[in-house]
């Protein structure tokens, strides 16, 4: 009998000690609804990357918003960003975001450099995609808000360390480092952000 309550009352532990089973990450098949549930804007909240070229350009991202647009056929889209880098806020409108409906991916094209994602099934106020380059996996979240609910916060880590990321690989940004409007001056040196 003793054995057995000992049995009972062990298992709980044995079983909150099992790392979280990992669910397979689910890409959106593209259809006429996908690309207007993407338009307007987003706050990038996280992500990381064991390419190392986006691993250095997460680290100096502090904060950033992107909007998507309607672009010049529908299978395009125009991007507005601006991200504070470090210390400095920038403006882009450079880049656009091709969208190939035959394979569900999205290419983001910035000054001759493409990064190919797949947009991954989650909240619809969620922006969750899973980054292709070669065998370096990737994983970013952004939403319509600059704060995401504990809940969904959680389930994102967790999505990271099933795809063999740790705590200290996912760089996070700031809502205190948040830009000015463009043609807004800042209140510490009364400048304005770059356009780039």
């Amino acid at each position: 009998m003793l054995a057995s309550l000992t049995l009972l009352l062990g298992l709980p532990l044995a079983l909150a000690a099992e790392p979280p089973s990992c669910a397979p990450l689910v890409p959106v098949t593209f259809d006429n609804a996908t690309i207007p549930r993407l338009l307007g804007q987003w706050t990038y909240i996280t992500g990381a990357s064991k390419y190392p070229p986006h691993v250095a350009e997460l680290k100096v991202v502090k904060y950033a918003t992107f909007s998507f647009f309607p672009g010049s056929h529908e299978d395009e889209l125009n991007v507005t960003e601006i991200m504070r880098l470090n210390e400095t806020c920038v403006v882009r409108n450079t880049s656009n975001i091709h969208v190939f409906r035959h394979n569900s991916t999205l290419v983001h094209v910035d000054d001759q450099v493409a990064s190919v994602a797949k947009l991954i099934q989650s909240d619809k106020d969620l922006l969750i995609l899973k980054h292709l380059n070669g065998n370096w996996p990737g994983l970013s979240l952004s939403a319509r808000t600059p704060n995401v609910s504990k809940e969904h916060l959680e389930e994102f880590k967790a999505q990271l360390r099933c795809l063999g990321f740790t705590e200290e690989e996912a760089f996070f940004t700031s809502e205190k480092d948040a830009c000015p409007l463009p043609g807004e001056k800042t209140g510490k040196d009364n400048t304005e952000q770059q356009l780039v």
